[in-house]
This record gives structure tokens, C-alpha cells and sequence, in this order.
């Protein structure tokens, strides 16, 4: 009889496993299946498409004793002392700062660049456009290896290469030099993906927020800070030095990185407990250390640890929709911002004077990150009322949004007709800048710490596609930004570009309020999102066994829930790793076979 192929084959023989040991191979022969192939030697085809069971016996050992988080959670990034958290968190916040400090900095060298190589202004600007694509495709390109290979050494890399990429930009003997040294450093930039996903590494879903407002707040800072620092740059200064200051604060906080920042991914951490318990004579496995590197790194793998972010912003409703709603704000925004410097030009503001005027929108963010901190407590107190209440767990992280989201059309519509030049005096223009400001950083806010919860293991992944749409949006719009404001509406040209960006704003505060009431939704079809209200029941019907009443909240039974969670979510998106020790544990469940068609129905 021909062997079939082998992911038939295996499936196959996945349903024999149900049968008792004394099966006949008439049994075999009913089911389709030749003895010999009980037994086969696996091939390259079997090792590149999906486990057999024979890969999966090689290891038996190891795959029976792999260390669990509940198993060493003390020694994990949770329960750090809150001075050490704190610490790790000061350095990403210089981190975060430096990395969105470098794509508004640039702008500040435009007309040295203009008059040095002989390109128009618009032309100039191709270097922030670049900068931004390229930086938001870097951002999901670099944030799954975080989750693969640990935080620190893909944010070293990152800032590694960023700083190496200022170089040819400082030195450009060409414009051409420029564009290509912009490009290789906005793909080189991690972004605030991995920061992001080292919250999810130092604290529980209950208690993260705080250190999500406070990176948040570096992120939108940052590119603020920009221009305030690149106005006296650029009247006391050439143009270079725009690049040189940016690759000085780089490089400084890539030192503080090194060696303030332990490594905080979980897995990672786990494997280093693994290994000093061997050492102390106990038979223990690390999550990572059940597979070769061979496997765990081939090319399969590769691809699809690369297109996870992608995925997931495609696939997962909450993703998809929480990010268009980040990415379209950040983008009018931006937009907005463009005007600056023709709107404060009526009143004429020189080039430090204008740098200045950014200044309100960053007390703006201040403020708008204030405000959450009792909208912070509020939540906490409501989720830990309300333990078994999706709504309390989940949207209530979006409810001051309801509030703030409307924000954003007042600043614009605001701004808009007090921009008029003299006689109207410019402080106006600065409160509704404010305005702005405070939705800006709301919407941020929300939509990234609602993602983080959601996705925990996986949030470095699920909030890339937030920053690719923020920074994508914001890099193709920097070419028509400003002949948008220059040439619409005839004289009241400035005036009527700002009233068209209120106007859109509008659509997007509406989405607030459905994604707000149709959380729940979102969630169910959201697949990964599930895995982690399944695996939370999960855990709470085996604490109930314990007659406990409810999950402890920050404690292992979470630890659990998230190391559930993280193996469903592997299984789902054909890690073989995932589907390799899930198996396993299904195995022992009774329901080894179920899980390997899943598995492999996953991975095709």
C-alpha cells in the first residue's frame, strides 16, 4: 500500500493513538493506514511542513518537564521590587523619547539641506517621509523577535543600528546619501512595540496602566521635543547638527539601555531558571530549550514569526479596528501640526519662536496623562469589583476615551478660526493646540493599554500594528501636508484646510463610541483575544476545584492563565515550538489527537 502523505499520514496516525496498545494491524489496515508506516523515519517534508509524531517523541524528557510560569513566578519580571520596575521603565521612557526625537528633529534640517544640495523644500521633506514609512515597517518587523529572542538584545541591535545610520546622514556628500541613511534607520527602529511589550513582561493586566501612560507619554513627547530643540538648532547651529544631536542622545541612551535594563521577556527568563536548576541537580526544561535551533529557527519559522504582526493586524478585529482609529487620529494630527509653521508666520515668529509653539501641545499630553491617573484607580477598583465582567476587564480601560475623544474636533475646529493672524492675538491658537493635545494622547493612551491587556505575551506583536499605522499614515502625508494647506479655500486657505480635518475628526470620535459598545463583539471575533478568555476559565475552574472563589488578582493563577494563553496563541499562529508542547500537555489530557489537527489545520 502507498504511504501517504505525510500530513495525512500523520493525522492518521494521531487518531490510532485513541485506540488501546493491543490494536491488530487489521486495525491499521481498516483505517487506511500500512503498519510500516507507524514507525517512519521522518523526512525534510515532515520537518519542514509539521511535527510527526516521531519529532515529537524525541524528546521526552524535556517535553515532560518544561517549567511553567506558576512553577517560578517570584523570579520573574512580575515580582520584581517596584524600584527596580521603575528603573527599567525611566530608561525606556529616555528610550522611547529618543526614538520619536528622531523623526521630527529632521525637520529642523530642511532648509540647509534645501540650499546645500540644490533640492526643493518638498524634496527636502523626503527624508522625514521616508524616515516614517520605513520606521512603521520596522516596527512590526522587529517587535516578534522580541517575543522570540528577548527584549534586550533586539532593542540593542535597534538602537545599535539607528545611531550607525546617522552616520551617513551627518556625513552625506549627497542627497541620495541622506534618503538612504533615513530609510536604513527608520527600518532599523524597534519602535514602541517592544517597550510596550516590556509592560506586559514587568506587570499583570491589573495593574499595567500606570507604566503604559508613563511610556506613552515619552512616545508622543518625543516628537515634540523635536522641533522645541531643533528651533535654536537651527538658528545658531548648521544644519548637521540636527543629525549629530540626534545620534549624541541615541547613543547615550543606548549606554543607560545596556546597563540599566536587564533582559524581561518571560520565556527568556525562564530558560536562565531552567538552567540554574539543572545545575542544582533538578530535571528541568526552559519553554525554549525543547527544540534545536535548527527547528526553531528555520525558514518557516522565520516567515512566520515576521508576518505575525501583520497578521494579527489583518485578522484581529481588535487590532485592526482599535489601530485605523490610533493611526487616523495620529495622521490629522499630523497634518495639523503642518500648519504651524504658516499659521504662526502671520504673527511672525522667527525659527526659535516657532519651535516654542510646540511647547502647548506637550502641556497638553501632560495634562491629558494627569488626568488618567484617577481614571486609573477608578478602573482598577471597577475591575477588581467585577472580576468575572468582560466590560469591567476590558472596555472600562477605553471609558475616559468617551470623554477626551471629543477633543480632538474642538482643538481642531478651535484652532482653525483663531489662526487668522492679527488682529487675533496667537495665545488662542496655543489653547486649542493644547485641546489637541490632550485627545491626542488619550486615544494613544487607551488603544494601546486595551491592547496590552488583550494580548499580554503577544502585545509587542498586537500593538505593531498601532504604531505602523500611526507612522505610516503620518510619513505619506508628509509630502501633501503642506501644498494642502496652501491651497485650499483661496484666501482663507488656512482656515478652511484646518475646518476639513475637524470634519473627518468627527468620523473618528464616532468610532470611539461603537468600538466602546461593541467591545464584546470585537472580542469574540477576535481569535487570539479568545485564547486568553478561555484560558482565564480555565483557571478558574481548576481554582474552584481548590474552592477558591475567584482568581487572585497579580498572583500565579494569572501567571497561569498567561502561560495557557501563550501556548494556544503559539499553536494558532504555527509555531512549531507552540504546537510542540501543547500537544503534550493535550496528550495527557486525553486529547492529543484533536490538538494535532488543529495544529496542523492552523499551520497550512
Amino acid at each position: 500500500m502507498a504511504v501517504p502523505p505525510p500530513s495525512e499520514g500523520v493525522m492518521e496516525i494521531e487518531d490510532s493513538h485513541h485506540h488501546e496498545s493491543e490494536a491488530s494491524s487489521s486495525t491499521h489496515a481498516e483505517q487506511g493506514i500500512d503498519p510500516a508506516f507507524e514507525k517512519p523515519e521522518p523526512t525534510a517534508a515532515d520537518i519542514e511542513n509539521v511535527e510527526t509524531v516521531e519529532a515529537v517523541e524525541e524528546k521526552p524528557s524535556r517535553a515532560d518537564k518544561v517549567i511553567k510560569e506558576a512553577d517560578c513566578y517570584d523570579e520573574l519580571g512580575y515580582s520584581w521590587p517596584s524600584w527596580k520596575k521603575w528603573t527599567v521603565i525611566s530608561v525606556i521612557f529616555l528610550v522611547q523619547t529618543s526614538m520619536n526625537f528622531n523623526t521630527s528633529l529632521y525637520s529642523n534640517a530642511l532648509t540647509g539641506i534645501s540650499e546645500e544640495y540644490g533640492v526643493s523644500m518638498q524634496g527636502a521633506r523626503c527624508g522625514a517621509m521616508i524616515f516614517l514609512v520605513t520606521y512603521a515597517f520596522g516596527c512590526e518587523l522587529w517587535a516578534p523577535w522580541s517575543e522570540e529572542l528577548g527584549r534586550k538584545p533586539i532593542l540593542q541591535a535597534s538602537l545599535f543600528l539607528v545611531n550607525a545610520f546617522q552616520l551617513p546622514v551627518a556625513l552625506a556628500p549627497n542627497f541620495a546619501s541622506i534618503m538612504v541613511g533615513r530609510a536604513l534607520g527608520g527600518l532599523s527602529s524597534a519602535g514602541g512595540s517592544v517597550t510596550l511589550g516590556m509592560i506586559a513582561d514587568l506587570w499583570e493586566a491589573d495593574d499595567q496602566q500606570y507604566a503604559v501612560a508613563c511610556v506613552v507619554f515619552s512616545s508622543v513627547a518625543g516628537s515634540v521635543i523635536g522641533p522645541v530643540v531643533g528651533g535654536f538648532v537651527e538658528e545658531y547651529l548648521p544644519w548637521r547638527w540636527c543629525i549629530w544631536i540626534q545620534l549624541i542622545f541615541g547613543g547615550a541612551v543606548q549606554l543607560a539601555h545596556l546597563v540599566f535594563v536587564p533582559e524581561t521577556r518571560t520565556t527568556i527568563l525562564m530558560d536562565r531558571i531552567a538552567k540554574r536548576r539543572r545545575k542544582n541537580g533538578e530535571d528541568i526544561w526552559g519553554p525554549n530549550e525543547v527544540l534545536e535551533f535548527r527547528e526553531r529557527f528555520a525558514v518557516r519559522e522565520i516567515l512566520a514569526t515576521w508576518i505575525r504582526p501583520f497578521k494579527m493586524f489583518l485578522t484581529e478585529p481588535i487590532v485592526l479596528s482599535l489601530s485605523l482609529l490610533s493611526g487616523f487620529s495620529d495622521a490629522l494630527i499630523f497634518m495639523f501640526i503642518q500648519s504651524f509653521g504658516l499659521v504662526y508666520k502671520q504673527w511672525g515668529f522667527g525659527t526659535v519662536a516657532l519651535g516654542l509653539s510646540f511647547l502647548p501641545i506637550l502641556v497638553g499630553y501632560f495634562i491629558a496623562w494627569i488626568s488618567f491617573i484617577p481614571v486609573i484607580k477608578r478602573n482598577i477598583k471597577e475591575r477588581r469589583a467585577k472580576p468575572h465582567d468582560e466590560r469591567a476587564q476590558y472596555e472600562s480601560r477605553l471609558w475616559w476615551l468617551l470623554y477626551t475623544a471629543p477633543c480632538l474636533p474642538i482643538g481642531l475646529i478651535g484652532f482653525a478660526w483663531t489662526g487668522q493672524g492679527p488682529p487675533v492675538h496667537w495665545i488662542g491658537t496655543m489653547v486649542f493646540s493644547a485641546i489637541v493635545g490632550i485627545a491626542n494622547y488619550s486615544i494613544y493612551m487607551a488603544t494601546i493599554d486595551y491592547m496590552v491587556c488583550a494580548y499580554g505575551p503577544y502585545s509587542a506583536s498586537a500593538t505593531g500594528g498601532n504604531g505602523w499605522s500611526r507612522d505610516f499614515l503620518a510619513g505619506v502625508l508628509t509630502i501633501p501636508a503642506t501644498p494642502f494647506f496652501e491651497n485650499i479655500g483661496g484666501e482663507r486657505h488656512l482656515e478652511y484646510a484646518s475646518t476639513i480635518l475637524f470634519c473627518i475628526s468627527f468620523v473618528l470620535v464616532i468610532a470611539v463610541y461603537v468600538i466602546y459598545w461593541c467591545g464584546p463583539y470585537l472580542r469574540q471575533r477576535s481569535t487570539f483575544a479568545q485564547q486568553l478568555s478561555v484560558a482565564r476559565h480555565d483557571v478558574e475552574v481548576d481554582l474552584n476545584v481548590r474552592q477558591l472563589s475567584r482568581i487572585p488578582t497579580g498572583s500565579r493563577a494569572n501567571s497561569l492563565a498567561r502561560s495557557r494563553q501563550d501556548l494556544r496563541i503559539r499553536q494558532a499562529l504555527g509555531s512549531r515550538q507552540g504546537s510542540y508542547v501543547a500537544s503534550r500537555g493535550a496528550s495527557r489530557a486525553g486529547s492529543r489527537a484533536q490538538s494535532r489537527r488543529n495544529s496542523i489545520s492552523l499551520a497550512e
